[in-house]
């Protein structure tokens, strides 16, 4: 593992095993493993052949043309959407995946495709959409801040092509006739678009007390420029939790709040702005429970999930909980734009209680016999699952994608620490900068494979990608432990490193494919946890004994000794049976 310094100072130290027969395809019932006390159960299922039809993969949807959300197929990520949200216009959220992104990663649209789009939303505002899906306020509000920020803060290779040009041209004298007044306002908040010269946008202040602060905050981003911490702040606060359409004094529109924050992250957040989103709602349901743990590691893996690759994460959590390294997971049922597999999926597949508060949480992170906790979003902070949504439809990730991963549902009395995973370069520094912001001991971002937390045994692609590679680690840890209930007194040694996993005797292999399926995802786990060894026992020890050692954990400061201990956790067989106290203990707190 070769150690790269920072200014900070380091000091060394194949077939499904719950086949899925289904009698209807729009519903299904999911069940706890019966006999949790009984480990055979699983060995048998393990071992068997089911049925060569026991799941959906996403192969054969692709095969038979089947739309992933008409599947009810609870070993399928894709069937964890709510089918209560209404689908987002394809020709529109393909757009906005072009122009709704950063300074460089931008692609503007050619003539043909950007005529397709407007004519799209010409057609859909007047009502004249039939056979495919309206575009949302919220897709507009998206795709307009987009073309706006590109036109008056984007470098030239990514501000508007001429083909947009002539398209914009072309469709707006005739959408200012049909648009909505915001919608106008987020396109045009100047009044000179294409000489028309409309009043609405400079005049536009919103409607009622909680949009007037959020268009105040617009015309800012609109403009490419950034927020101060208590505007960002105060935005969420008078918009969320969100509830269009129901009479509230919070009502407002999908269009400005959807461009806010598509905005905020075309613009590249700045610490103060990503500390407003991740503070905001600290005290929504209260003041987190401490549990009464010698050690606490909060895990922030990318809510989304993984679309490809293996999850590691829920088991490593079981595996280090059978050395006292208390381990607290959080995320969501379903999010968008991957949709992929979540700890919440598997858990739910599994039969767990999914729906914990986190005082429960509390109670399974002291618990002897488990040492590891779940929490939803959807319990923990209500105000931020209901933009689900609205963040299907805005296409690229916002700020939340980021400040949701470095949480803290439960506090420690002991030593606490966070691991989050980042994909694109520079949030590494912005998540370490939020992980001391929460006063952790200690802090480890991780670029795994899918941009989430699961580093790899495989060898390291020839291929050069932008921004750190795959494996590559970076963190800090309190020299002083003593107290970090302040900000104050603590003194931080840094590290960066790329993790060599064949250095430590790992041979390198590929990593096993899940492609979207539950079940799969669990089959390796499991198939892991009763010794099985592969690749996805190797990915687990590894993911736990290097977090271990990287946080500084007592017991760890020898990689080679940390690698044995979480070996030792899974052959012993304990992990496993943590892993299914869970699933019975947490099922009966009802």
């Amino acid at each position: 593992m070769k150690v790269l310094i920072n200014p900070e100072p380091f000091l060394s130290p194949p077939n499904s095993i719950f086949p899925y027969k289904p009698t209807c395809i729009t519903r299904f019932q999911l069940r706890p493993f019966p006999n949790l006390h009984r480990h055979r159960w699983i060995s048998r299922r393990l071992s068997s052949t089911p049925p060569p039809r026991a799941t959906l993969d996403s192969t054969t949807i692709e095969q038979f043309g089947i739309p992933e959300f008409d599947v009810r197929n609870p070993a399928l990520s894709s069937s964890y959407r709510s089918s209560a949200l209404p689908r987002p216009n394809q020709t529109v959220l393909e757009a906005q995946a072009r122009v709704c992104t950063g300074p460089t990663q931008t692609r503007p649209l050619d003539e043909q495709q950007a005529f397709k789009v407007f004519d799209t939303i010409l057609r859909s505002a007047r009502g004249e959409m039939k056979d495919e899906d309206e575009v949302s306020k919220a897709q507009l509000g998206s795709f307009f801040a987009g073309m706006t920020i590109r036109a008056n803060a984007f470098p030239e290779a990514t501000q508007w092509s001429e083909g947009e040009t002539r398209a914009m041209k072309t469709f707006w004298p005739l959408l200012v006739r049909v648009l909505p007044p915001e919608v106008i306002f987020i396109a045009d908040p100047e009044g000179l678009m294409m000489g028309v010269g409309s009043s609405i946008g400079p005049q536009y202040v919103g409607n009622g007390t909680s949009e007037m602060r959020l268009v105040g905050a617009l015309r800012e981003v609109l403009a490419g420029g950034h927020l101060g911490f208590e505007e960002v702040q105060g935005v969420l606060k008078d918009v969320l939790p969100f509830q269009e359409g129901h009479e509230n004094p919070k009502e407002a529109s999908q269009a400005l709040f959807s461009a806010f924050l598509i905005g905020q992250r075309m613009n590249r957040e700045t610490d103060r702005e990503l500390k407003a989103y991740c503070l905001a709602f600290d005290d929504e349901i209260g003041p987190p429970p401490v549990a009464d743990v010698r050690s606490l590691t909060h895990y922030g893996e990318p809510y989304d999930g993984n679309t490809r690759f293996f999850r590691s994460t829920l088991f490593v959590a079981a595996v280090r909980s059978c050395y006292g390294e208390s381990c607290l997971l959080h995320g969501v049922d379903w999010m968008a734009p991957k949709g992929g597999v979540t700890e919440e999926q598997m858990l739910k597949f599994m039969g767990a209680n999914v729906n914990l508060s986190p005082v429960k949480a509390k109670k399974l992170l002291e618990d002897d016999e488990v040492g590891f906790a779940y929490v939803s979003q959807r319990e923990a902070r209500p105000s931020l699952y209901s933009l689900i949504g609205i963040r299907e439809h805005i296409k690229k990730r916002p700020p939340l994608a980021s400040t949701e991963k470095v949480q803290q549902y439960v506090k420690a009395s002991g030593k606490e620490a966070s691991v989050a995973g980042f994909y694109h370069e520079g949030y590494e520094e912005s998540l370490l900068m939020l992980m001391k912001r929460r006063g952790v001991h200690s802090g480890l971002v991780v670029k795994g494979e899918e941009g989430g937390l699961s580093l790899t045994t495989r060898l390291r692609s020839a291929k050069t990608t932008r921004g750190p590679p795959v494996n590559y680690c970076s963190g800090f840890r309190a020299l002083d432990v003593s107290s970090t209930s302040g900000l104050s007194g603590v003194t931080r040694q840094g590290f960066s490193l790329e993790v060599n996993a064949k250095e430590y005797g790992f041979q390198p292999t590929d990593t096993p494919r899940t492609d979207r399926s539950v079940s799969k995802n669990i089959e390796f786990g499991l198939s892991a946890l009763l010794g099985e060894k592969g690749p996805a026992y190797d990915r687990i020890v590894l993911n736990a004994g290097v977090v271990d050692h990287l946080l500084g954990v007592d017991g760890a400061e020898d990689i080679s000794a940390a690698l044995d201990r979480a070996r030792e956790a899974i052959d012993s067989g304990n992990a496993l049976k943590r892993l299914l106290n869970y699933i019975k203990v947490s099922h009966k707190m009802g």
